[in-house]
């Protein structure tokens, strides 16, 4: 990380160091220097893209008066009820007068006061036609270096053109309301098309099914999306009711998009894309018999296609393809051994899922920097050469998770 100096003599690399430790004053004064533009916020931003990816943005849009502060506050405090860190940054539209932001969801949200498990920063839109700034790209680009964990982007209330939320956001949630009417209609032609979860809010009013109803007709829209239909949840954001099944919704959507997930680097106009190096490659199943366990796989019409015995492991292995991932079938060659001991003691089914990751040597320094628990003490060679590590169930809500990297090149480049 270069050692610049912004000017009034304060170190980057200080600075970044500072908000990674929890530093509130310090990431406040960092977004001030983003804002700010200049040489300075040049040089932080670059140093914080060492820290690029490591959170979940979520975009919430949609047409002024749906509710979406109200609900970008309840999905907070659902966040932080689960342990999470959060950031959000909120674009609201700007003075005609001072040109700052007029609504001001700091003032609005004022029941995080205390809490630096949570920072809020709002944002003029400063006339962006997308409904956002093109600073607020930088601004969680500082909010993820500084580890928050989840960034929340709450865009000016929208029209059909303005869509470049979607640029800045892993997800994306388009917040609708009864009574819109011909409103939906206008938005059909643009921001219902970058949409990833659809959210009926103020349910209790009447019209809710209308409007649903009006948004599955226009599920077509989405046709083209690798296969995710985006669903629709009903909220009540004044009361919290639904926000639980929204964020599951949410995580699940992010999970399902995957390695297909490209989130633009930038506001609109910036063509820089930066791919997820993240798939599902594999479900381990233990079995006591491959030989057994193949029968039921080949009536579906899988074919094994490799078959090996890993010695460090105790264990024989099965892969058999299944579209872009596969399924392990695992065989303990030891009772005493991870696969033994789990088969005694919950016998056959899934033992864990694997996600493949481009950088794995990375991924291993990251999760130890952040503190997840790890059931691998190191990166280790695996069945077919690829380099794996296991995390731990109590990290990931109950699973195993296996990170699974290519194998290593032979030397000589054979």
């Amino acid at each position: 990380m270069n050692e610049v100096f912004n000017t009034d003599g304060t170190k980057v690399a200080e600075m970044v160091s500072r908000m990674r430790s929890g530093d509130v004053r310090a990431l406040a004064r960092a977004l001030s220097f983003v804002e700010g533009g200049g040489g300075a916020a040049d040089a932080l931003i670059e140093a914080c893209r060492e820290f690029a990816e490591n959170s979940l943005r979520v975009g919430v849009t949609g047409p002024p008066g749906a509710g979406k502060s109200t609900l970008v506050d309840q999905m907070v405090r659902w966040l932080r009820q689960q342990g999470h860190s959060v950031g959000v940054v909120a674009v609201d539209p700007s003075s005609p007068f001072t040109g700052g932001a007029l609504l001001g969801d700091r003032i609005r949200m004022q029941g995080f006061a205390g809490d630096d498990g949570v920072f809020i920063r709002s944002m003029a839109s400063r006339g962006a036609m997308g409904g956002v700034t093109r600073a607020a790209a930088d601004v969680c680009a500082v909010m993820e270096a500084a580890g928050r964990q989840t960034i929340l982007i709450e865009t000016v209330g929208v029209g059909q053109d303005e869509v470049d939320v979607i640029g800045l956001a892993d997800v994306t949630v388009l917040v609708l309301v009864p009574g819109m009417g011909d409103e939906v209609q206008s938005l059909k032609a643009g921001v219902m098309e970058v949409a990833d979860v659809f959210v009926v809010n103020k349910r209790d009013r009447g019209g809710a099914e209308l409007v649903e109803q009006e948004i599955v007709a226009m599920q077509g829209l989405a046709a083209n999306r690798d296969g995710w239909v985006p669903p629709v949840v009903r909220t009540v954001a004044t009361t919290g009711e639904g926000v639980q099944e929204l964020m599951e919704t949410v995580r699940r959507c992010a999970v399902e998009k995957g390695a297909r997930m490209v989130r633009i680097d930038g506001a609109a106009g910036l063509s820089a894309v930066r791919q997820d190096g993240l798939r599902l490659d594999h479900l381990g199943v233990a079995v006591k018999s491959i030989a057994g366990a193949r029968e039921f796989y080949e009536a579906l019409g899988l074919v094994v296609s490799h078959e090996e015995t890993v010695e460090h492991e105790q264990v024989k292995t099965a892969m058999l393809p299944l579209g872009e991932s596969r399924i392990e079938l695992l065989e303990a060659t030891e009772e005493d051994s991870a696969i033994g001991r789990f088969l005694a003691k919950r016998g056959e089914g899934l033992h864990h899922i694997a996600v493949h990751v481009d950088a794995i040597d990375a991924m291993f320094a990251r999760l130890i920097q952040q503190g997840v628990r790890l059931a691998s003490d190191a990166v280790r060679v695996g069945a077919g050469g690829h380099r794996y590590f296991f995390v731990h169930p109590a990290s990931t809500g109950g699973v195993l998770l296996e990170i699974v990297g290519d194998a290593e090149p032979r030397q000589g480049g054979e």
